[in-house]
């Protein structure tokens, strides 16, 4: 059998980044990517990035004021932090949206763009809903932004960290709500959607709730969840406990043949997949989103933490959780390892 020059390269590259690591399945052309210079954009949580078909990034996060949202703009990850942010929305004087702008997350759904956020009313600070921009640009750069309204669930909680998937030809919603008994801070939640901005409330399953002793320190919490879909697997990663330096990372997954309405479908992790790591100063790390790195094949993961423990004020007033990306890795099974390497 014959071998072109390409082809044995690669499969060199791929035997010695899995002997380096470990690992069955880690992406074979990381060893040729440009180091992460991280942070890659600082005081900005909950970070959220699409990549667009010319390769270039959009970058969407928490900003720490909780009174706006901005968007910025790079072709290479490194260079985000250092692109001019274009702030494309305010917080309202009053009524709904006018206080605690948390999570916003930047979509494409059928042609136009959205961005799903959530937000309190200032005469009632944590009447945390969720709700919608809508961009009709082909760049989410340009164009106006308009706001679209709530996203109404059956139950009228708190609720928050909307995200969106498309898969087998249905589009899903996944958010993180409070139940009417109040015996949780908030649970994971899926349901079909109708229209971008709406939900089937005859689709409403639980996902997941917070009971693991790693979930509930200082707050019951799963939230912040993120999908990737690899490897014959529909994976939803998401984030648990207070927002301090107990906060970690956790693991469902389903079949992507499965019905992702039915709860049988669905398995989570015992254990926390990510976690503080005071050795490379890592705290608190979390609410994480997907992306491909700029060779278009790696996985990375974008999430946020703080570089010390002790807090500067509170969760919510200490504004250093900064944005960080890292190449995932995948075992012998097909399931992402978020602690592969020794750096952060």
């Amino acid at each position: 059998m014959l071998f072109d020059f390409k082809t044995m390269l690669r499969t060199s590259l791929t035997i010695a980044c899995t002997a380096f690591a470990t690992l069955s399945a880690a992406p074979a052309l990381s060893v040729a990517l440009e180091p992460i210079d991280n942070p890659i954009v600082v005081q900005r949580a909950d970070p959220w990035i699409v990549q667009h078909e010319d390769g270039c990034y959009t970058f969407i996060g928490t900003s720490p004021k909780f009174d706006e949202i901005e968007l910025r703009a790079a072709c290479r990850l490194n260079d985000l932090k250092i692109a001019e942010p274009k702030v494309i929305w305010r917080k309202n004087d009053k009524g709904p949206m006018s206080v605690n702008i948390w999570a916003p997350e930047l979509h494409e759904v059928d042609g136009d763009w959205y961005i799903y956020f959530a937000a309190g009313d200032v005469d009632a600070p944590w009447s945390i809903r969720m709700y919608a921009l809508k961009n009709t640009a082909a760049n989410p750069m340009d164009g106006e932004w308009t706001e679209a309204g709530r996203i109404q669930t059956p139950v009228d909680s708190f609720s928050l960290d909307a995200t969106t998937f498309e898969h087998g030809g249905k589009r899903y919603l996944v958010w993180a709500q409070q139940d009417a008994r109040r015996s949780y801070n908030s649970a994971l939640w899926i349901a079909e959607m109708d229209s971008p901005t709406s939900i089937k409330f005859d689709t409403v399953t639980l996902l997941s709730e917070p009971t693991l002793d790693w979930e509930v320190a200082g707050y019951k919490v799963n939230e912040g969840a993120a999908v990737l879909i690899r490897h014959g697997r529909v994976l939803v990663t998401y984030s648990a406990s207070a927002t301090d330096h107990r906060y970690a990372m956790g693991l469902l997954w389903a079949d992507e043949d499965a019905d992702l309405l039915d709860p049988a479908s669905w398995h989570k992790k015992a254990e926390p997949v990510f976690t503080t790591n005071a050795a490379v100063g890592r705290y608190g790390p979390g609410h994480n989103s997907f992306v491909k790195a700029e060779d278009g094949e790696t996985d990375l993961m974008i999430y946020h933490s703080r570089d010390y423990k002790t807090l500067r004020g509170t969760p919510l007033t200490d504004p250093n959780r900064h944005a960080r990306a890292r190449v995932i890795y995948w075992d012998a099974k097909g399931f992402p390892v978020f602690f592969s390497d020794k750096t952060d």
